[in-house]
């Protein structure tokens, strides 16, 4: 969106540069706001030039004491990495908020199981996941996937798309999205596992109350319980840092 403002349109490479440069600006709007409305804000992701000169896609989180928690995009797209030479970032941690630890994974994580089951290990009990999808084949392999996550790791996932058109930015003129509150699947959520969502590429605002005292229900009285019979004696994943 930021690029749409531009007086010309720029080629690849110089528009992810240039969309770096508003990283302060936008970190320091959106803290503002958390702090403002006494809320806590998952951002979105925005790109973000490192401290060792790498562009990465971060998503943030600005929450109501006034802290940012920035989060790096572990799986760059094909795309991202030939259009914009996005790298791949590396931590995988939760986020502690005054409302429990959450998650993030940008867009294409959420397709690699592994991220989050290490994020709900770490006791995440809601995933975060910002998307931007210009067809419905991409978008249906984020909301699927998303809806496997939470089932698999009994948590609730919330998926937030662009939608619209971006006139004067190349790679990123058209979107396709449904924003949606994924639930578990078990008798105390909501029908189809959908807590809310947005009508098909129009702008709106999906609202859900969620109850974390019902995850835990599910996962030790549901009539599954996927997060808790998983044999760990058989597979388990390992990582280099130490978890």
């Amino acid at each position: 969106m930021l690029l749409s403002a531009e007086p010309e349109e720029l080629k690849p490479e110089a528009a992810i540069a240039r969309l770096t440069e508003h990283t302060p600006e936008f970190v320091e709007l959106m803290t503002a706001m958390a702090i403002r409305r006494n809320i806590n804000i998952i951002g979105g992701s925005h790109a973000t030039r490192t401290e060792d000169g790498e562009i990465q896609n971060v998503g943030y989180a600005f929450l109501r004491d006034g802290s940012v928690h920035a989060r790096e995009k572990i799986h760059p797209t094909p795309n991202e990495r030939q259009y914009w030479h996005i790298q791949g970032g590396d931590p995988i941690d939760v986020i502690e908020t005054d409302c429990g630890p959450v998650g993030i994974m940008i867009c294409y994580d959420s397709e690699f199981p592994e991220i989050a089951r290490r994020l709900c290990d770490q006791g995440a009990r809601i995933l975060f996941v910002p998307f931007n999808t210009d067809t419905r084949h991409g978008y249906l392999r984020v909301r699927y996937c998303c809806q496997a996550r939470a089932i698999e790791n009994q948590c609730y996932v919330v998926t937030s798309g662009m939608t619209g058109n971006l006139a004067n930015v190349d790679n990123l003129d058209i979107e396709y999205a449904q924003s949606g509150i994924f639930t578990p699947c078990d008798f105390p959520f909501a029908r189809d596992g959908i807590a809310a969502e947005t009508s098909e590429n129009v702008e709106m605002v999906a609202v859900a109350d969620l109850n974390l005292s019902t995850l835990a229900w599910a996962r030790y009285e549901g009539s599954v319980r996927n997060f808790r019979d998983r044999r760990l004696d058989l597979y388990r994943t390992k990582w280099s840092d130490g978890g």
